[in-house]
Formats: structure tokens, sequence, C-alpha cells
């Protein structure tokens, strides 16, 4: 039962330490939609979206008027669409009228975002997958509202290079058609390893082909919370050693954490719950990920520099992640019995002021966030680099991301933004959510005997651990 000082403290979250649900996504089966004929596959896909997705967001403001929760997105996510469009996609451009239609029914259903311009090629590619794969760049640039993911490894199956090696191409190809708005297409982009199907995150989200016909996922975020959290622990421990100097000890940090990532998913469970109720539709998952945004004190850096290292890239920061992942993932799961997604902590460089102000001061480099990857939920994420980063340095880039996921179980993910024209030194503005980004160096070693090899990376042994 729900108490007083519960709503007091959920109010005080929610007014002064940026507590909100990050998204409401609405999962859409379109494998029924399929059909030779392009022209009926799009009509298909237009009317189920604007059927089953019609009161999403009016039902989204409502309970965020009603229950006073910021609810930020309201998004969709649809099945891999190279499973739809295989019958009637003979050429990349089929694929870009897909992604229109898809783009026109976002829009006339209000959604902010809609994912799952996606194809799962983790072992290998059908052609239907190539073609999508090749349409990518056009597509991005012909629509507003699209988000394209491509999974190119998982940890059964290994790590498809070939998909690898041309996703490295189809990135800069991205960033070239898109380049008039500073390659803002490769920031709706993103390559995974170990893709979950109920992610209701972009850009990787997608509806996985084991979902019913239709779900709601709900994405709940509070960096700010856990970060004033910890401050108050630290702050109580000093008055009773009257030492400024006084800190807690991490197995009071750790149950410090565990109980506020409690209580920000018991407020996702009690909205995913009521959409569900109100739209009709089968209740999924909690996502609990620390999701940072540019707004000052809503950041992942500032909760790792809470824990205490001068800035995220210090020593101690790859130790310092992994408890707040593990602790997240906790307390989550203590609070709802439907914990999926990602959950944990994001790190993405544009979206966290923190992380930010850890590039521009030398502290993080490309190299320490990969390290910090193999431990949070998420991978190198919304990083710019030079535009004139080779296609076969990029993906290196992707091929070490996944092995790490595929190595240790995990999701891995790269959203990498070569932007065309900038050099290091430069900042690239995105604005919302997206923040704005410093253009971070490269290793400039080549890679390209690597990524030309073609072929596929094998899943790693499943026993003889140690």
């Amino acid at each position: 039962m729900i108490n007083l000082q519960e709503v007091i403290e959920t109010n005080k979250m929610i007014e002064q330490e940026n507590l909100d649900v990050r998204t409401i996504t609405m999962g859409i089966s379109l494998l029924d939609c399929a059909d030779h004929d392009l022209k009926v596959t799009c009509d298909k896909i237009y009317k189920k979206i604007t059927t089953l997705a019609r009161d999403l967001v009016q039902t989204g403001e409502d309970i965020a008027k009603e229950f006073g929760i910021p609810i930020v997105n309201k998004r969709i996510s649809i099945t891999p669409i190279s499973l739809v469009g295989g019958a009637c996609c003979r050429i990349p451009g089929d694929y870009v009228q897909i992604a229109k239609t898809l783009d026109r029914a976002a829009k006339d259903v209000g959604v902010n975002i809609l994912g799952g311009y996606s194809a799962i090629v983790s072992k290998g590619m059908t052609q239907s997958d190539e073609l999508l794969i090749r349409s990518i760049p056009m597509a991005l640039a012909a629509t507003e509202r699209i988000c394209s993911s491509v999974n190119v490894g998982s940890t059964k199956t290994g790590i498809n290079m070939d998909a690898v090696r041309l996703m490295g191409d189809i990135i800069r190809q991205t960033a070239e058609a898109t380049k008039d708005r500073d390659s803002v297409g490769c920031t709706k982009l993103v390559v995974l390893c170990n893709a979950p199907d109920d992610n209701p995150f972009m850009a990787g989200a997608f509806h996985g082909v084991s979902e019913a016909d239709a779900i709601i996922n709900v994405g709940v975020s509070g960096p700010g919370v856990v970060k004033y959290a910890l401050e108050q622990m630290d702050e109580s421990i000093a008055r009773k050693n009257r030492s400024a100097q006084g800190l807690a000890n991490f197995e009071l940090l750790c149950e410090t954490i565990k109980r506020t990532a409690f209580k920000i998913t018991r407020v996702g469970q009690l909205v995913a719950q009521e959409a569900s109720r109100r739209l009709g539709v089968p209740f999924g998952i909690i996502d609990l990920s620390l999701a940072p945004t540019p707004a000052i004190g809503d950041s992942v850096a500032d909760i790792l520099k809470c824990i205490g290292v001068e800035h995220p890239g210090a020593p101690g920061t790859t130790a310092a992640l992994a408890m707040l992942n593990d602790q997240v993932k906790k307390g989550g799961v203590m609070a709802s019995s439907y914990v999926g997604g990602l959950s944990g902590a994001f790190i993405p460089v544009s979206e966290d002021q923190g992380m930010i102000d850890a590039v521009e001061a030398g502290a993080l480099t490309i190299e320490k966030l990969e390290a910090m990857t193999c431990v949070c939920s998420v991978g190198l994420d919304m990083i710019a680099i030079p535009g004139d980063t080779p296609a076969t340095t990029i993906a290196g880039i992707i091929a070490d991301e996944s092995a790490i996921g595929m190595v240790n179980q995990k999701t891995t993910a790269v959203r990498i933004i070569p932007v065309i024209g900038k050099n290091v030194g430069d900042t690239v503005e995105y604005g919302g959510l997206f923040g704005h980004a410093p253009i971070m160096p490269v290793n400039t070693f080549s890679s390209q005997r690597f990524v030309d090899r073609g072929g596929r990376i094998p899943a790693p042994i499943h026993s003889f651990k140690n």
C-alpha cells in the first residue's frame, strides 16, 4: 500500500531531482502486414500502426497530468522491417518507401520516434537484410522520426564480420547523406550485439518476433535521484563524524543505490500498468535504465563523481560503474516482476553534460569508454568523431564492441557519429535529448586488413570458463 511518505518522496524526486518516465513504448508486430505488393504492404503497415497507437500519445499525456509524473517520450517499436519487406522489396529504394510510410504513421499518431527499421544478421544476411541495410542512409536522410538498428553478433552465433564491414560503410554513407545537418542521421543508427527483443529505448528498439501482437514497455530514468541520494548519504555521514571528510563505506553506498532504484522502478510500474489498462494492450516490461539528459544534475557521470572519481575516466571509474549498474538492477528486480530491456546505466557522451565535461578535461577517451562498456548496459553511445574517419576504422570499433558483448553475454552497441567537415577540437550541437558533443580523437592506426577478411568470428566456448 502506498503511504503519505512515499507520495511526498515521489513528488520531491520529480520536482527537484529530474525523475521522469523517459518513454512509454508500444511494440507492434507487423508480420501480418507482409505482402508481395509493396503498396499493399505499406497500406497495411500504416493502417495497423495508426489503429493500435492512435490513443498512445493522449493516454501518456493523461496519465502524466493525472499522476503528476513527467512522461517525456511516447514511442513505437515494430517488427524488424527486413522480416516484413522481404516479399515485396527488390531494391533499396523499395525499403525507403516503407521508411517513409513508417515516418508518416509515426507523425500522424504523434509519437516522438519509431524504432525497428532493423535487421538481425548475427549469423548471416538474407537478400532482404542486405537490401534494408543498404537503404539505411537514404531512409534516415528522407525521414524525421525513424530509428534504425542492425544486430551483427550474439553470444550463441558469434560476430558476422561481413555485416560489421558493411556497417562501417553504411555509417559513413549516412553521415554523408545528412552532412548538411551535421550528420544527424547517425544519431538514429545503432549497431548491436545481443540485442534484446523488448528494449523500449532508442535507437535500438524493435519488437521481437517472440512478443505478442502488441505490448506496452516503459523505460524509467532517474540519474538525478540517485545522485541526490548519494549526496544526502555522505552529508549525513559527515555530520555524524563532524568532518567534511566523512564518507559512507561501499556497503552503505550500495544499499542507498538499491533502495533508490527500487523507488524509481515502482513509479515506472505504476505508469506501465495504467497505460496497459487504458490502451487495452498487455504490459511487457519495465526498463530501469539510468539514461541521462543534457539537463544539469541529470547525469550518470555526476553519480560516478559522487561515488568518488574526480572525472569519469579516472582510475576507479570502471569499478564504480560496475557497482552502480549491479545495484540498479538489484533494486529494480525487487520492485517489479517484469524488469527487462537493458536496465542499468547508460553512458552516452553527447546526452550527458558530465561526460562532455570529462572529455573536455582530457579525462575520458574512447578507449576508456570501451573499458566502461564491459560493465554498463550498452556500449559506445552518441560519440562524435572526425568526419574523415575511415569506414574500416568504424568497422573495427564495431567489432571490438561486439566482442565485448559476445564474450560477456551482454548487450553492447555502437552509435558513433563521423561528423562530416568537423575535426578534433570542434563541437557539434543537436539540441533536445541528443545534446551536444565534442569531436573525440580516434586511433589512427589501420584495421583494414582485419575487417576485410570477411566471414564470421565463431561464438565463444560456453564451458571451461575460469
